[in-house]
């Protein structure tokens, strides 16, 4: 069912995409402002999992799951949601598609024919076509086998459409099981179809944990998140082969105190500025503690770092470490102008103040982006998380 909440005719063509459990928000963005206002509300399915947007017709694909990160659920599906009318809003269009497990991860090539969607448990990937009416359709039978190494986060296509990263994260030890070792998987690619080029796992893929990748958009250089080690990479990749380096030419910590690392300290999703000058990466803290016979936040750094990226080497160099105001800043995105970036908090927890124990909200953080790329904050909507987290946030043009 939609709803719709104080619509104003003269709209702005872009728009944040929040989702909650099963209930997508959608926001309206003024960019000259740096502020958002709610429009309406969208009932899916299943829980949203992750969204991705046509390269040029006005549609959103969104995957969609009743499972969660620690439970597999038995309902998946991909639906399209047409964006073309300003009264009525977003609404559903053509079939809803099954999946075979909770996909983790969905993103189109450049040119919006086929949508891939990577899922965790089992670690596997799907391809499919997008039909001429824009419509996604069921997933085709693959060549041959598409190795996603273990725990399969995030699939994302170069800029030149050749080339596709399977991103897999690997698992820290845990009890009596040792370590499962993360890689990149590289593929060439073409009328949706992959050949493997190369796996990229240094050292083995051991102390190797990356979550999410970002392409710079004209130079051959590759940014990744470890969510595993707190670190940025970054690699070289060679174009004419479709390949990627196999060990990075650059690594920093994405942490503002590296020294002060604390429990459940991790980064998350990492994008590249359309300009190419910076990369931002979300770092993420949800440890607690036992104080005064309630559990709350113990610390540690929620926020979006900068890092300016030198036009020779590719050298991702910290330059700005900004608080997201929450907890868990899961996903955050970039208009497509780079004017303004909006994080999402995706958990509420309680935290100790100077004098009281209170709860830290949900929210989605609004950001002006400097021209050096630096952030200043400018708007916060708080937002309930009390059933679900807001497990995933998009910037989407109309």
């Amino acid at each position: 069912m939609l709803s719709q909440a104080n619509l104003n005719p003269h709209m702005h063509s872009e728009f944040v995409y929040s989702g909650i459990g099963c209930d997508l928000s959608i926001y309206q963005l003024n960019s000259e402002l740096a502020g958002i206002e709610l429009k309406w509300r969208l009932q899916l399915p299943s829980k949203i999992q992750y969204a991705w947007r046509h390269s040029a017709k006005p549609f959103l694909y969104v995957a969609c799951s009743n499972g969660s990160p620690n439970a597999q659920g038995d309902t998946h599906c991909v639906v399209t949601i047409a964006l073309d009318d300003p009264l009525k809003g977003p609404y559903f269009y053509g079939n809803t598609v099954q999946l075979p497990a909770r996909p983790i991860h969905i993103t189109l090539d450049q040119v919006s024919r086929y949508a891939l969607i990577a899922y965790n448990n089992p670690s596997s990937l799907t391809m499919h076509p997008i039909q001429s009416d824009g419509a996604i359709a069921d997933a085709i039978t693959p060549i041959q086998p598409v190795k996603t190494g273990i725990y399969a986060h995030q699939t994302m296509v170069s800029p030149s459409n050749s080339v596709v990263v399977v991103v897999a994260r690997g698992n820290n030890p845990k009890g009596n099981h040792p370590e499962d070792p993360g890689s990149l998987e590289v593929f060439s690619y073409e009328s949706g179809q992959l050949q493997p080029t190369v796996s990229v796992a240094p050292d083995g893929g051991y102390g190797f944990g990356p979550r999410h990748v970002d392409f710079h958009p004209t130079k051959p250089w590759l940014y990744v998140s470890l969510e595993r080690q707190n670190t940025l990479h970054m690699f070289d990749y060679d174009l004419a082969h479709q390949t990627v380096s196999p060990k990075p030419s650059f690594v920093c910590s994405t942490l503002h105190e590296p020294d002060r690392e604390r429990p459940r300290q991790r980064p998350g999703t990492i994008h590249v500025h359309p300009n190419g000058a910076t990369v931002y990466v979300a770092n993420r803290a949800s440890g607690e503690q036992l104080l005064r016979e309630e559990t709350v936040f113990i610390g540690g750094e929620n926020n979006i770092a900068v890092f300016r990226i030198d036009p020779i080497t590719g050298e991702p160099k910290p330059i700005q470490f900004v608080d997201t105001l929450g907890i868990v800043p899961r996903t955050f995105s970039l208009n497509k102008k780079g004017s303004i970036l909006i994080a999402a908090n995706s958990v509420s927890m309680k935290g100790k103040g100077s004098a009281r124990i209170s709860v830290i909200p949900a929210s989605l953080c609004v950001f002006k982006v400097n021209e050096d790329g630096t952030l200043v904050f400018n708007q916060k909507i708080d937002v309930d998380a009390s059933l679900d987290p807001l497990f995933w946030m998009g910037i989407v043009a109309h």
